[in-house]
């Protein structure tokens, strides 16, 4: 069984490598462009009926900003790669990078409020003003950080490459000298841990990268989100376009979830066939190559962008 389920991480490995150079994901992108725009013109459509007051204008904004936030995120950014990389190079619950992602989305979403209502309210710019600041400044930073984790994640895996220290063992009089602890270093006579456990330093750790995660990928607002923000705002519908922009978030965090859970899939495929120094030695190459994916392709964005 373990076998099946490494053929098929492999052959879905594969098949995504024969896309990327035969030019299958550029078609994607151009998909997912034409539907961008056959959903704006939807949103527009709603917004002129949410104006005069029509009936199930709300809901309509509602479904077509959703759907237009998922073939959004099918197209570059939204932290596809940075999430797909941590699932694929980090071993991660499912549920915990499923919430990392759902979180990351809204925080774009609350970035673009804030920037369109400081950009209005204090500085008074105007809309290619905003949309320009969160393309010229936001997008680059945002790169550069998913960069920085992707380069994190090679760092760790060229740690866990290097040849174990041996320990070596000590005797020690422990009736003279030493009281005896148990496992959560909790003092019998006092009652109280003399430092983090295993757990604690786990927990504090994986706190850690999903903040790192989530600000990666948050800081940079998106352009779709702006656009409605700021129609809404001039329509007299501030509302209605901060809960539709929050809609969009939903639609653009179920590709990053899909791309997650996959990843994590891929990951369990690879690994399944893997015992003793295998798995030992696969699992940092893994990391390594999953951030290395991660650094070129943030990499070339931040060139991109610039």
């Amino acid at each position: 069984m373990r076998g099946i389920v490494s053929l098929v991480a492999l052959a879905v490995a594969a098949c995504g490598l024969w896309l990327w150079q035969s030019g299958g994901f550029d078609q994607l992108a151009l998909w997912a462009a034409g539907e961008q725009r056959s959903f704006q013109n939807q949103m527009a459509g709603t917004l002129r009926g949410l104006r005069a007051g029509e009936a199930g204008a709300l809901a309509a904004l509602m479904g077509a900003c959703f759907a237009y936030g998922f073939f959004h995120a099918v197209g570059p950014g939204h932290g596809k790669v940075l999430i797909g990389g941590y699932g694929l190079g980090r071993k991660v619950p499912w549920l915990r990078l499923s919430v990392i992602s759902l979180l990351a989305s809204l925080g774009q979403t609350v970035t673009a409020i804030v920037l369109v209502y400081a950009g209005v309210w204090i500085l008074g710019l105007a809309r290619e003003q905003m949309v320009g600041a969160a393309e010229d400044i936001f997008a680059p930073v945002s790169y550069a950080a998913i960069a920085a984790i992707g380069l994190w994640l090679v760092w760790r895996g060229l740690r866990k490459l290097r040849p174990a220290k041996h320990a070596h063992d000590h005797h020690h009089d422990h009736d003279r000298d030493h009281h005896h602890h148990g496992d959560d270093d909790v003092c019998s006579s006092c009652g109280h841990k003399h430092g983090p456990s295993l757990d604690d330093v786990t927990k504090a750790r994986s706190l850690r990268d999903a903040l790192a995660l989530i600000a990666g990928i948050a800081i940079r607002p998106c352009t779709g989100a702006l656009f409605v923000l700021i129609l809404t705002w001039q329509m007299g519908i501030a509302l209605a376009g901060i809960a539709a922009t929050f809609a969009m978030a939903l639609g653009t965090a179920s590709v990053t979830i899909a791309v997650g859970l996959a990843a994590i899939g891929l990951r369990g495929g690879i690994l399944a066939g893997a015992q003793g120094g295998v798995l030992a030695r696969a699992v940092p190459i893994i990391e390594m190559v999953a951030g290395g994916l991660v650094v070129v392709i943030a990499g070339g964005l931040l060139l991109r962008a610039l």
